[in-house]
């Protein structure tokens, strides 16, 4: 599928399996979801640009390489975007974070923003929304919207799962946005869940249900 990575490394598909079990504790839950971050952005970072940079070790001078130009954006939609969040910043500690507050209307589905902040020079940096779950697709075609609206361009998206129709909403509204993730599923069912999914990823990482 164009713009879409789905990344098949064992690890991560074992994680994931681990985490889509419904007897899985609260306290699981969020280490596997940070667990998985972290393995998902290895990938969604392997072409940054580096630059040879000078440097001495105990024993010599040398030009090494870099990750070049300004700092990554983290953008995860919360609430269990924050915990995928984690993982990727445990890698990447000096990475910005830009924080989005939206939450899924249950009975239209329309993505409602209660929050959005983030770094002001947006438009100088790449950019990685973090959803763990793509089910309608409308709150992270909301986040990236809000991103655009500040002047991001350079946007990427990472989630754990997807819905064939979330991918093909997202990928007609922004396709210059590419996506990672672990898994495409089946579908959505009549309350816009995935299936066979892995439940609500917020209130699983949180224990609110």
């Amino acid at each position: 599928m164009d713009g879409v990575t789905i990344v098949s490394h064992p690890l991560v598909q074992h994680k994931l399996t681990l985490l889509r079990k419904k007897d899985a504790s609260t306290k699981s839950f969020r280490e596997l979801l940070k667990e998985i971050g972290m393995l998902l952005c290895y990938e969604v970072t392997r072409d940054l640009p580096l630059a040879n940079v000078d440097i001495e070790t105990p024993l010599a001078h040398m030009k090494s390489p870099q990750i070049a130009g300004k700092k990554l954006v983290f953008a995860p939609v919360l609430r269990a975007g924050m915990t995928f969040a984690e993982g990727m910043l445990d890698l990447v500690p000096s990475a910005r974070v830009a924080h989005i507050g939206l939450y899924r209307e249950p009975e239209t589905f329309v993505a409602v923003e209660y929050y959005f902040k983030s770094p002001v020079d947006l438009p100088e940096r790449q950019v990685i929304v973090i959803s763990p779950v793509l089910a309608t697709a409308n709150t992270a075609v909301a986040a990236v919207d809000r991103l655009k609206e500040r002047g991001a361009s350079d946007i990427r998206l990472v989630c754990l799962i997807a819905a064939p129709e979330g991918i093909e909403r997202m990928r007609g509204i922004h396709p210059d946005v590419p996506i990672w993730l672990a898994a495409i599923d089946e579908g959505l069912d009549e309350h816009g869940f995935i299936l066979p999914g892995l439940g609500d990823a917020g209130d699983r990482a949180y224990g609110t249900k």
